[in-house]
């Protein structure tokens, strides 16, 4: 299984994340948004093959693509 971690930078983005939680839809468990409003970033955790729709969704509210984008394998013991 792999895993993804994008984050993105609001700093510079009028979109803010309260914007970005009531515009996009949940994701199937046990992939989630995540954020951090004292830093001003949004992110998400993907598991799978596929990475959700929903990332180009978040990427045009945001105005821009990820500043990070991480691609793990899941180590199973």
């Amino acid at each position: 299984m792999v895993v993804r971690i994008l984050i993105w930078s609001l700093f510079d983005s009028k979109t803010t994340i309260d914007e970005l939680r009531d515009a996009l839809p949940d994701l199937e468990p046990p992939s989630a948004w995540i954020w951090s409003e004292a830093s001003e970033r949004f992110g998400l955790v993907a598991f799978g093959d596929e990475l959700p729709e929903a990332v180009g969704d978040a990427a045009d509210l945001i105005g821009a693509e990820p500043a990070v984008y991480e691609e793990f394998d899941v180590l199973s013991l």
